[in-house]
C-alpha cells in the first residue's frame, strides 16, 4: 500500500524508533518485486511487519491478469545481505515462466552496466537509445524494443546524470524509473556492453500438499504424514545433541496438531506429482 510509509512513521513515533530504515525497506521491497523482477505479476497487496528492535518482514502479492493467477513474495530482514542480490526469503507460485530477473546472482554484470549507463552520458549509449524503436529482436528474446519509450528513458537519465546513483539499489529509488524504463536500460546494457540479465524465475511450487480452499487440489493428508515422517527420520539421523533433537521433534509435533483432520486425499494423478 502507498500508505505504508506513513503508517510506519506513525508507529515509530509511538515506539521512539527511527522510521527511515523501515520505510526504505518497504519501498525497496515493493520496487524490486514490481520493477527489478519482471515476472508478469503486478503488485496489488503489500504488508510490512516490524518488531520493537527493528527486525522486519514483508509479504506482498502480485496478480497476473492474463492467466488469472497470483504469486506471493516473502522478505525477512534477518540474513538479508542485499536488496538486489537474491533478496527473497521465498517467492511462491505454482507456475514458472521466463522472467527478467535483475536480482538474480548471475545478473551482477547487467546491474553494473545499467548503473554505469545511468551515471554518465555516452555517445554509443545515446545512439543505441535513438535506434531502439526500430530495433527488431529475435522472437524468443525476453526484451521487446517496440515496448520501450525513449522519451521516458531520456527523462529518467537526465535525472540520474544530475544525481548519479551510487549503485543499482540507489538507481531503483530514482523517481519515474518504472518497469519499462528498466527494461530499456537492460536492453541497452546488453547491446552496448554485452551484459545480459538472467531470465530465471525464482518462484517455487507453493502447493506440494494441496490448499485449504481446495486449490489446486484438496489437502493431501497422506502426503503430509509422509513428509512429517521424513522430517522425523532426518532429525533422528542428524548429528544433534539430545536436547536439540527433542526440541525439534516437539516443534514438529506442535505443527502437526494444526493440520486439518480427515482432509480429503488428492486424486492419484496429483499425488504422483513430485
Amino acid at each position: 500500500s502507498r500508505k505504508t510509509p506513513e503508517q510506519i512513521l506513525r508507529a515509530c513515533e509511538g515506539l521512539g524508533r527511527d522510521p527511515e530504515p523501515l520505510t526504505r525497506a518497504s519501498r525497496l521491497a515493493a520496487k524490486v518485486d514490481n520493477t527489478a523482477l519482471q515476472d508478469g505479476y503486478q503488485l496489488y497487496h503489500h504488508s510490512f511487519f516490524f518488531t520493537r528492535d527493528g527486525h522486519w518482514a514483508v509479504v506482498q502479492q502480485g496478480m497476473n491478469d492474463a492467466c488469472g493467477m497470483a504469486r506471493r513474495y516473502h522478505w525477512i530482514s534477518e540474513g538479508l545481505c542485499s536488496f538486489v542480490v537474491e533478496p527473497h526469503a521465498a517467492v511462491c507460485c505454482d507456475r514458472r515462466q521466463p522472467t527478467l530477473n535483475l536480482v538474480d546472482r548471475t545478473s551482477e554484470a547487467a546491474r553494473r552496466a545499467i548503473t554505469e549507463i545511468a551515471r554518465s552520458p555516452d555517445r554509443e549509449v545515446a545512439r543505441t537509445i535513438a535506434a531502439l524503436p526500430s530495433l527488431h529482436m529475435p522472437r524468443h528474446h525476453l526484451l521487446d524494443a517496440a515496448d520501450i519509450r525513449p522519451a521516458q528513458l531520456h527523462k529518467v537519465l537526465t535525472q540520474t546524470y544530475e544525481n548519479p546513483p551510487e549503485d543499482f539499489t540507489a538507481l531503483l529509488a530514482t523517481p519515474g524509473l518504472g518497469p519499462k524504463t528498466l527494461r530499456a536500460l537492460a536492453l541497452v546494457a546488453e547491446l552496448v556492453y554485452g551484459s545480459r540479465a538472467a531470465t530465471r524465475d525464482p518462484a517455487a511450487y507453493a502447493f506440494a500438499h494441496g490448499g485449504k480452499d481446495g486449490t489446486p487440489y484438496p489437502v493431501d493428508r497422506a502426503r503430509y504424514d509422509q513428509t512429517i515422517d521424513t522430517f522425523r527420520a532426518a532429525l533422528r539421523r542428524a548429528r544433534l545433541g539430545r536436547r536439540d533433537t527433542l526440541e525439534a521433534l516437539r516443534r514438529l509435533g506442535r505443527w502437526t496438531q494444526t493440520l486439518p483432520a480427515g482432509a480429503a486425499e488428492a486424486p492419484a494423478a496429483v499425488r504422483q506429482r513430485p
